[in-house]
């Protein structure tokens, strides 16, 4: 493989010119323009704007950064679901702290959420999993995820046996696959500028709730 051309890397870039982000004028809670702000996504036609990188990190700090769908935000925070004996799932259970990142390029925005991960109850687990397709019910099981395997052929005949095992029959979760919830501790909104000016409006969770809302340099 050809190394890419420095010169070329240096010249990729893109110039911003949407709308600004006025600290006086957003919402007061960051969930509510969180919404604002996927709506908006969502009208835009971004491709899967509930993509978001989800960066976890050992006990040691070592990082790893994945991406993942969003499945859940509300004022208790913002949920994914995942293979709890996968490798984020490992650091998760010794290092809760996470963050969270969307980027909608169409909009020339970025999101970062940064806070303490918890499992979802199973009961949610459950409910969210009964929701699922048949095909993708039956990955959550045949696939021991982050684990090497020998080859492609060990899920393709793991995933046939099991698809006629459950053939005509309902699925029932896993035990190692379930939901994960982030509480936001501080959420950055990130709008592109022109010259590189950009925006940079962050919420930080203070007492009893409230949250203050500051601006970055970009």
């Amino acid at each position: 493989m050809s190394e890419i051309d420095k010169k070329t890397l240096q010249n990729l870039r893109i110039e911003y010119s949407s709308s600004p982000i006025n600290e006086s004028e957003v919402d007061a809670n960051p969930i509510s323009f969180f919404g604002k702000w996927f709506d908006e996504a969502m009208a835009a036609e971004v491709r899967e704007p509930n993509a978001m990188t989800l960066a976890t990190a050992t006990r040691d700090g070592i990082p790893s950064a994945r991406i993942v769908l969003l499945k859940g935000a509300d004022k208790n925070g913002f949920s994914f679901y995942s293979n709890y004996l996968s490798r984020k799932g490992k650091e998760l259970a010794k290092n809760p702290s996470a963050c969270l990142v969307f980027f909608w390029p169409e909009l020339g925005r970025q999101v970062r959420i940064e806070g303490k991960i918890l499992k979802l109850s199973k009961e949610e687990s459950e409910a969210y999993f009964a929701t699922r397709p048949f095909g993708s019910q039956l990955g959550a099981i045949v696939s021991p995820q982050s684990q090497v395997i020998a080859n492609r052929e060990v899920l393709d005949v793991a995933y046939t046996a099991y698809e006629q095992k459950f053939e005509g029959k309902k699925i029932p979760k896993p035990a190692h696959w379930g939901g994960y919830i982030l509480n936001p501790i501080a959420i950055e909104f990130w709008q592109g500028r022109e010259s590189r000016l950009h925006d940079r409006v962050k919420y930080v969770l203070m007492e009893k709730g409230k949250w203050k809302i500051e601006r970055l340099a970009p």
